[in-house]
C-alpha cells in the first residue's frame, strides 16, 4: 500500500524540523500547530508568528518532485488537532520533543497523546542527544591512581 497522506506536527523545534524532513521523504501533506497556552489577546500575533514559522520550516526543506505540501496553521490543543487531521491520513509523523512547556524523558506529551489516540500509525522521530563516547574508548589514567 502506497502512502497517500501524512500529517506532520511542525512547531519550529528541532524535533518538528526532523519530523518534517523525514515526512517529506515519504509524504504529501504537512500540518503545524501552535502553543495552546497563548493568551487570547495574543492570538492574532501568535497566528502570524505560527504562519511565519511554518513557512520558514517548509521553505527550508529540499523541494521534492511530485510531493504536494498543504501547510496550515490550526488553532487548538496540539494532540487534538493532530489526531483530528490524521482521521483520513495514512501516517502521523511527530518529533519526540517540541516547544511545549512539558517535556518527558522519552517522548513529549503531544507525542504520547497522539500515540494513544491516533487513527493511523504514528512515527516519532527522535531528537539526537549529545554524542556518546565510543564503547571501546579507554579512560586516561590519572596521576596518583592506586593500582
Amino acid at each position: 500500500m502506497a502512502v497517500r497522506q501524512i500529517v506532520v506536527g511542525v512547531d519550529g523545534s528541532q524535533g518538528g524540523r526532523r519530523a518534517l524532513a523525514w515526512a517529506l521523504e515519504q509524504a504529501v501533506l504537512s500540518w503545524w500547530w501552535g502553543d495552546p497556552s497563548t493568551p487570547l489577546a495574543d492570538a492574532r500575533a501568535c497566528q502570524e508568528s505560527a504562519q511565519l514559522t511554518l513557512d520558514r520550516e517548509v521553505r527550508a526543506q529540499p523541494v521534492r518532485h511530485g510531493v504536494s505540501v498543504a501547510a496550515e496553521v490550526v488553532e487548538g490543543r496540539p494532540a487534538d488537532v493532530l489526531v483530528a487531521a490524521a482521521r483520513t491520513a495514512d501516517l502521523l509523523v511527530l518529533g519526540s520533543h517540541g516547544h511545549g512547556r512539558v517535556h518527558h524523558t522519552i517522548l513529549g506529551s503531544v507525542s504520547e497523546a497522539c500515540i494513544a489516540s491516533a487513527p493511523c500509525p504514528v512515527v516519532v522521530i527522535p531528537v539526537p542527544g549529545p554524542p556518546r563516547p565510543a564503547a571501546d574508548a579507554v579512560p586516561a589514567a590519572t596521576e596518583g591512581a592506586s593500582r
